[in-house]
């Protein structure tokens, strides 16, 4: 009779334990599915972000969504006022989420000779000798001055030789350094190699055709210009100024 009773008991305390034991494992699956059902905000790209973007400009190319926090990104965008000053760091494609590790300082991302077409501008690259580079010292990120020498012939007039200043404080997009050509052979043609820097910039588009002209029929300049440079006193330059 006491095995008997014994036994009634430990099956009702086994029961009982059992059934608390069940009862905390549901209530915290209830709690890790809820947790996983809830909704987080987050940014998705919706057209492609070049590298080098700021985050400024990248409103019409994201969207906000509200998706379960468990198909939320580690690392994911939550305050767009985070990337505040900041770059896409590499090219971003529609459907990912914004990711605070793709965004970086824009001196971070000049440093390896990337910068990022400013909206509504091209991009055109021109082959120039080092010395007309400014020594081969100007990067990605520098602002230019471009100057143009032509030699030109009016209706009716003599062949003139002239010189200015085209533009001013143009954006610089990328750097090929080192690249050496070799003069083809010809009458007084030099044998020495002559070094080539291949320099991309962003301008509009009747600016590049401007660019191409200078490098189609006369030669290209281009001068170290930084942002508080000055820009007045350009002019027209031919013989008769230069040597008055």
């Amino acid at each position: 009779m006491k095995t008997r009773l014994i036994g009634a008991i430990l099956a009702i305390v086994l029961a009982i334990t059992g059934t608390i034991v069940l009862t905390g494992y549901v209530r915290g699956a209830d709690a890790r599915a809820s947790a996983g059902a809830a909704f987080v905000r987050v940014y998705v790209v919706t057209r492609d972000i070049p590298a080098g973007t700021t985050a400024a400009d990248i409103g019409s190319l994201i969207v906000e969504k509200q998706i379960p926090s468990i198909a939320a990104a580690a690392g994911r965008v939550t305050r767009l006022s985070a990337l505040a000053g900041m770059v896409a760091d590499v090219a971003l494609v529609p459907g990912e989420q914004l990711l605070t590790a793709r965004w970086v300082n824009p001196s971070k991302h000049v440093a390896r000779g990337e910068v990022a077409v400013p909206k509504g501008m091209q991009a055109i690259t021109i082959a120039l000798p080092v010395e007309q580079v400014v020594g081969g010292t100007v990067k990605a990120g520098d602002t230019v001055g471009v100057i143009i020498s032509a030699t030109l012939k009016p209706a009716g007039s003599d062949e003139i030789s002239t010189s200015k200043q085209v533009f001013h404080k143009v954006l610089v997009t990328a750097v090929q350094q080192g690249t050496t050509t070799r003069p083809g052979k010809g009458n007084g043609a030099s044998t020495d190699p002559v070094s080539e820097v291949m320099v991309t910039l962003a301008r509009s588009s009747g600016d590049v055709e401007k660019l191409v002209w200078g490098q189609e029929f006369g030669k290209i300049w281009l001068t170290f210009e930084p942002k508080g440079a000055d820009e007045s006193g350009s002019r027209t330059v031919d013989g008769g100024v230069v040597f008055q």
